[in-house]
């Protein structure tokens, strides 16, 4: 098939306002290689995978696999900016649910979704300020060609527009409605199913759901309005069918509400640069935005491609190997580095700006990296 998406690239130097710094300067600023064991490394690694999640409105949370690579830029009198190369896992958890990576679980081996970002993250320790100004990631499924040698009859993914997949979803969440003497919710999005031989036929499914004008007991003849709906909680389903009888079961979890209630600190109106935990919470930091979102809120994507086998099948003649997770982020090309204007970050009327440079080349990795994975499996961790 020799199919690969094109790379999707931030064009962030566009985004801050940069300006071009001169030689002698960056030679009072090294570049410094970590070990990526350390455990500040991992904590910072943990702070910044955690603002990735937060930005993103689809998809399920990415917990950290391991440090690949890391380089460190310390600031003259402002901290230090890190270059994070983050190998990551899918969990369970969608984004929405606005849970902390650490509490949500790693899927099973033959549904498991890997890969790989790379990061630029700010951290003022005496200021008590943390900063994701960009990040990319790129993830791939596990090679189903490999899941099938080790385990033939382990789920297969199914294509989501499938009927079957439909049925699986509208019958499992008719339960969850006919079982539940409150409210009643419909179907929003199906974000994941598949399925394998269980005395017939069985389908797994996970889906978004919202909320529903209708009552239980109108549900029959209620007309479903609402266009402008967001997704409430996201439902696991399954349904298995044989000779004799079909067996559908549903479990649903509720996302916390994202409204903010009067008096929060982290209200609209009194939002402030994030503030950094004590060390032994790094699991409690609040990374909300700033006061001024359009500079606060990192850019970044999160892409996902096709399996490796999927994307160049054995037997192919196409030439050259593919690359396994091509992510690419720079702030700016420019060898010689420039300013990144952070004032907003801090108060009073001082102009603050960090030097970026262009993300480090990937040959030029420490020599204490990468370092250990949590899930060490080589189906999961990027070549």
């Amino acid at each position: 098939m020799g199919l690969l998406l094109p790379l999707v690239l931030c064009s962030l130097a566009t985004f801050y306002t940069v300006e071009s710094l001169p030689q002698e300067a960056l030679s009072l600023l090294p570049l410094l290689s970590r070990g990526c064991n350390d455990s500040d490394v991992l904590a910072v690694a943990g702070f910044a995978l955690q603002d990735v999640n937060s930005n993103r409105k689809d998809g399920y949370v990415l917990s950290l696999n391991r440090v690949s690579d890391v380089r460190e830029h310390r600031q003259d009198g402002l901290g230090s900016v890190f270059y994070l190369t983050l190998d990551v896992l899918e969990t369970d958890c969608h984004v929405l649910s606005k849970k902390a990576w650490k509490g949500c679980e790693a899927r099973s081996f033959y549904e498991s979704v890997y890969g790989q970002c790379k990061a630029i993250f700010y951290i003022n320790k005496p200021r008590r300020v943390l900063y994701l100004p960009a990040y990319n990631c790129i993830l791939r499924p596990v090679s189903r060609r490999k899941v099938h040698r080790m385990c033939p009859d382990c789920p297969s993914p199914d294509d989501l527009s499938d009927p079957r997949v439909l049925e699986a979803a509208t019958e499992s969440l008719a339960k969850y409605n006919n079982e539940n003497t409150l409210k009643q919710y419909a179907l929003f999005k199906v974000t994941k199913a598949s399925s394998q031989w269980v005395f017939g036929p069985a389908t797994s499914v996970e889906y978004l759901i919202k909320e529903s004008p209708c009552t239980k007991s109108e549900a029959s003849s209620c007309t479903l309005q609402l266009t402008d709906s967001v997704p409430v909680g996201l439902c696991k389903g399954f349904l298995s069918q044989s000779y004799s009888e079909k067996f559908v079961s549903v479990t649903c979890d509720f996302f916390e509400s994202q409204a903010p209630t009067p008096g929060e600190e982290n209200s609209a109106d009194n939002q402030g640069p994030t503030n950094l935990p004590k060390a032994e919470e790094p699991q409690q930091i609040n990374t909300a935005p700033t006061d001024s979102p359009s500079k606060a809120m990192p850019k970044g994507s999160v892409q996902y491609l096709l399996d490796l086998n999927d994307e160049k099948p054995e037997g192919s003649q196409e030439k050259g190997p593919v690359e396994a997770f091509p992510v690419q982020l720079d702030l700016t090309t420019n060898p010689q580095g420039e300013t990144l204007d952070v004032s907003f970050l801090f108060l009073g009327p001082m102009k603050e700006k960090l030097v970026v440079l262009p993300f480090p080349k990937e040959e030029k990795r420490s020599a204490k990296c990468p370092g250990p994975a949590q899930r060490a499996d080589p189906l999961v961790l990027p070549p």
